[in-house]
């Protein structure tokens, strides 16, 4: 159906004359905004599982918890391997579809654990198809969306959405833990396939691949950004003729990832970050929970206390994308990974049977840093990137996962091995403060190169 051209009056939507008419109306950039966010709380409700139900696995099935940590570990790889080539891919056959389709292997995933017996069917649902599904709604389907809807408040709505993510995947954990015990695991993980599922509907109803498709302009755009806007389309066009379907996809990621290698500043965006995914998804997101049972905390309550990190990340993320549009992308990181690294070396101080203020402490000052880090690092890489950004940071995010799924699988390894977690908590610990120097290391790109961020 051909869609009838829209006059400019009709599409300023801040312009006086137009608010004088109609009064005010919510630009269209920001429903968009509304239902990714609720998409990536959906996706990342089954990546809460993994985290209390690495216990009632080794209860029933009598699987090592290196075995159900290398599952994990599957996971987390694909879930950022996956990120660069769903952004290309989002870039060929449109958000609306790779989000749908995304939201619907995570669904697979998550209901067909119900019927494993091997731990090779656990790799498969837990670390193919959910790693699978969850990556194409990684924090690089973040970047695309703000880069395609928002001039204005990038840094801001950069936070909230990644908020979502993180959020969603912790505040899911308390219900999943009540389910697990209530019930049992099966129970749980089909909550979450339900879940998944329920997003679907508002994804295809609400969900837009460009401005142009909704009749209207990015929010904040002025008449250099319209030009802005023709340039990146006759771009998306030229890359689409280089090459057919997912093959296309692949090789626009993987080109630019060649050139992105070439500079010293993706290799500390991508190893800073690695360390960044080691230290939460990783360490803490996978394995906590059962650290805390090791000392007598019940699950229900260790959970609770991820669920927490998850609102105070919430917080921290959306105040970190306000201090992104303000301050040194470079000098955040910093900050945010030293604090980090200082808290980490507290925790096994503070691991006991209860909750106790101290551990309080640890869980606030540890959520609202949990993925501050995001929009100081999509900062970083629109900086110097330019408009293959999006994908480049999904790069940079595989390295997130990598790292995290690495340090999931040797931490499960050296509880096995040692009884304890400690060893993580200090291995992390000292990362973290590497992670800071190579923040400071990373060098200001000139300001006749930058891209504009806000």
């Amino acid at each position: 159906m051909t869609q009838t051209p829209q006059l400019p009056a009709r599409e300023d939507h801040h312009s006086p004359q137009a608010a004088g008419r109609r009064g005010p109306r919510i630009h269209r950039a920001w429903w968009v905004a509304v239902v990714s966010f609720t998409a990536l709380v959906g996706a990342a409700s089954f990546r809460a599982a993994p985290s209390v139900l690495i216990d009632p696995l080794h209860a029933e099935f009598g699987w090592s918890r290196g075995t159900i940590s290398a599952a994990v570990s599957i996971n987390l790889m694909l879930y950022g391997l996956t990120a660069p080539f769903a952004a290309a891919l989002m870039e060929r056959f449109g958000m609306r579809k790779v989000v749908t389709a995304a939201l619907l292997l995570v669904a697979a995933g998550s209901g067909l654990t119900v019927f494993m017996n091997a731990s090779w069917q656990l790799v498969l649902c837990w670390g193919v198809l959910v790693g699978l599904g969850t990556g194409s709604m990684a924090l690089a389907f973040v970047a695309t969306v703000v880069n395609r809807w928002f001039v204005a408040r990038r840094g801001l709505v950069t936070g909230v959405l990644t908020a979502g993510g993180a959020a969603g995947q912790l505040v899911f954990l308390p219900l999943v833990a009540w389910l697990a015990e209530r019930y049992d695991w099966r129970t749980a993980t089909l909550a979450v396939t339900f879940a998944a599922l329920a997003v679907v509907p508002m994804v295809l109803w609400l969900l837009r691949d460009h401005p142009r498709d909704a009749g209207t302009t990015r929010y904040g755009a002025g008449p250099g950004d319209e030009d802005e806007d023709e340039a990146e389309r006759a771009a998306a066009a030229s890359s689409a003729t280089a090459g057919s379907g997912a093959g296309g996809a692949a090789g626009r990621a993987l080109g630019a990832l060649r050139s992105a290698a070439r500079t010293k500043v993706f290799w500390l965006l991508a190893g800073t970050f690695a360390i960044c995914g080691a230290s939460t998804n990783g360490l803490i997101g996978t394995h906590f929970v059962p650290a805390a049972h090791d000392h007598g905390m019940p699950v229900t309550a260790a959970a609770s206390l991820l669920a927490v990190i998850g609102v105070f990340d919430l917080v921290g993320t959306v105040a970190s994308g306000w201090f992104t549009d303000r301050y040194d992308s470079r000098r955040l990181l910093a900050v945010y990974y030293a604090l980090r690294g200082v808290s980490l070396m507290f925790l096994p101080l503070l691991l006991a049977d209860s909750v106790h203020p101290p551990m309080l402490f640890f869980i606030v000052f540890y959520g609202l840093d949990w993925v501050a880090t995001v929009p100081p690092t999509v900062a970083l890489c629109r900086e110097h990137f330019g408009e293959d950004g999006a994908i480049v940071f999904g790069w940079v995010l595989a390295s997130h996962q990598v790292g995290a799924g690495v340090v999931a699988f040797l931490t499960g390894v050296v509880r096995d091995v040692t009884g304890s977690y400690n060893t993580a908590w200090y291995t992390s610990g000292a990362l973290c403060a590497a992670a800071a120097l190579m923040a400071l290391v990373i060098r200001r790109r000139p300001d006749h190169a930058r891209v504009a961020t806000v």
